[in-house]
């Protein structure tokens, strides 16, 4: 029976999507302004441009599928004499968010057809009467932070503060969440944990997705760290997903990184936990070599996304990407006979864009083994379109939303 492989980039987007500029995107392009940026700011010891240089994604339709979605060229080759050997396209989202649970849930056949809650960007940004029930039910002597903020900054500055008095960091950002830093040793991690599940039933009435524990280790603000032992409550989707339909059939899910919380741990037959672009890689590795027929491997590569992209860093975002590339023939060396591997995204998350939010952007759509010819597909309309093709190679019935590619 048939395998099914996902490598998510998360936030790896390839051009603004034609409602984009309702989220303020328009233009935006997380591929293309990162290869100009490359072009433009990375030299070889020579001072020639050290262009964006990723042979084996362009040979799966990376650098077509891009000038698919934007109707123009990138800056440069991806790679000039790369032989296409995928099939490639773009999809563009139908759901109201550009939020990891909107993209990750439309993907497996569930739209988010409503409009998740979010916190103001402002000082005091969490309502009064949920941070006094926090500090009530938590028993807590205090909070810090209250506000917007980056989660590496934030540990910087209330870091330190936070050891003294023992108030937990509680913080948001563009997205519908409620994160919260605490030391792994001097707050402890399990109260970390128990103090988010009890923040994920305090936020419900205000629709937020997700409440994120954010441990981190160190002796002073120039040392502080995060940890790999973040934590995800998240809201489950609303309807049976891929995953829950493949593991009702008797299939299997195996989970690399993020994606068991993202779904919250529903649909999920085994767990490869791993924090980091390199452990992420290793695991998923891991997790196509361990899979028997009829599994689902879905692995979220999140640094794309949380330590690139958000943090607007053109050159971290290119050399992960290379190094993704680098190692992307290690997984097309275990797929079997019948396999399917697609590689995409969830968003785009430009780091060349002003702010540090999302961005609303179609994502690549690549495709690889099981007998395809190299071809280009047609545009998805929707990312549910990738379920319902996974859905048909895996041998499930049709899912409720999106249409399967057609494979020449």
């Amino acid at each position: 029976m048939a395998r099914a492989i996902i490598l998510l980039l998360d936030s790896f987007g390839i051009g603004s999507a034609p409602d984009a500029e309702r989220f303020g995107d328009k233009g935006a392009d997380t591929l293309g302004h990162i290869c100009q940026w490359m072009a433009e700011n990375r030299k070889n010891a020579d001072g020639s441009s050290k262009y964006l240089h990723l042979p084996n994604l362009a040979a799966l339709g990376l650098q077509k599928a891009s000038e698919l979605s934007t109707g123009k060229t990138l800056a440069h080759s991806l790679a000039a004499d790369s032989k296409l050997t995928g099939a490639y396209t773009y999809a563009q989202e139908v759901s109201r968010g550009k939020d990891t649970l909107s993209g990750h849930w439309e993907m497996m056949g569930v739209p988010v057809d409503f409009e998740w809650g979010y916190f103001p960007d402002k000082p005091k940004c969490f309502p009064p009467e949920l941070v006094e029930a926090i500090i009530r039910e938590g028993a807590l002597p205090g909070v810090l932070g209250e506000k917007h903020a980056s989660g590496t900054e934030i540990i910087k500055e209330l870091g330190e503060e936070h050891i003294k008095t023992g108030k937990p960091i509680i913080y948001t950002s563009a997205d519908s969440v409620l994160q919260i830093a605490a030391h792994e040793e001097a707050f402890g991690l399990e109260r970390l944990y128990d103090l988010c599940k009890l923040c994920y039933k305090l936020v419900q009435p205000y629709r937020i997705a997700r409440v994120i524990a954010r441990p981190f280790v160190g002796t002073c603000a120039a040392d502080f760290v995060r940890t790999g032992n973040r934590h995800d409550y998240a809201v489950p989707a609303p309807q049976p997903t891929l995953l829950d339909k493949l593991t009702e059939a008797g299939g299997n899910v195996y989970a690399v990184g993020k994606i068991a919380d993202i779904f919250a741990h529903r649909g999920i037959t085994k767990h490869y936990p791993a924090a980091g672009l390199e452990a992420i890689f290793n695991a998923s590795r891991q997790a196509v070599a361990d899979a028997p027929d009829n599994t689902l491997v879905f692995s979220n590569f999140v640094d794309f996304d949380s330590s690139y992209g958000h943090r607007r860093d053109a050159l971290g975002y290119g050399e992960a990407l290379e190094y993704f590339d680098g190692r992307l023939p290690e997984i097309l060396a275990l797929l079997k006979e019948g396999d399917l591997l697609l590689v995409t995204a969830d968003h785009g998350c430009d780091p060349t864009w002003q702010g540090s939010d999302h961005t609303r952007e179609h994502i690549p759509v690549l495709f690889y083994g099981a007998g395809l010819k190299p071809q280009q597909l047609a545009p998805m309309q929707s990312f549910s379109c990738i379920g319902q093709t996974m859905a048909a190679h895996l041998g499930l019935p049709p899912l409720a939303h999106g249409t399967p590619a057609v494979f020449k």
